[in-house]
């Protein structure tokens, strides 16, 4: 069994709801084994409240974020990526960077909850049901035998988890 920690990178175009979410369920469900970090293609420089209020009430860290260009994760001193996974659908049609070593990729799209609209209840389901969403992707991933699985069962399982309830594709598959 290896004792490497691989580092994740959710991105988003704002980078201030899912991709936050995102990052703070990998670093605690991860247990260690996992650096979960978050970026945007056009970062919009504030995290969304509800997006920390719902980590809060779920019991995960819900301080220290920030949004930022995807940009900084292409750089040569950052931290090289294992696993880039997009969880918005315009985010997975953009042209992203060249990422260093290159890492294994999905699309987890997830319904953007930063649009939704109504009263505090509603906004405030939306957020919860894009977190329950993405914990259950990545509780899926974490399960995952990743020291032990080749490279193309496990491309294979990351398109599956994308595909899981809640994904944005129309016809149930990642785009």
């Amino acid at each position: 069994m290896t004792n490497k920690t691989y580092n994740v990178l959710f991105l988003c175009t704002g980078n201030t709801a899912r991709s936050i979410l995102a990052e703070s369920i990998l670093n605690k469900e991860g247990g260690g084994r996992f650096k979960a970090y978050s970026a945007g293609s056009q970062p919009k420089g504030e995290i969304n409240p509800h997006a920390l209020k719902e980590l809060e009430a779920l019991g995960y860290p819900a301080t220290g974020f920030s949004s930022k260009n995807w940009d900084v994760f292409a750089k040569p001193d950052a931290p090289q990526m294992d696993f880039i996974f997009t969880v918005c659908d315009s985010a997975a049609g953009e042209a992203c960077p060249v990422w260093i070593g290159h890492p294994m990729t999905a699309h987890w799209g997830v319904e953007d909850p930063a649009a939704a609209v109504g009263t505090d209840v509603q906004i405030q389901r939306a957020f919860a049901s894009a977190a329950r969403f993405l914990k259950n992707r990545i509780t899926a991933f974490v399960s995952l035998p990743l020291a032990s699985i080749d490279r193309m069962a496990l491309e294979t399982r990351l398109r599956q988890i994308g595909a899981m309830k809640g994904s944005t594709a129309p016809d149930g598959k990642p785009a």
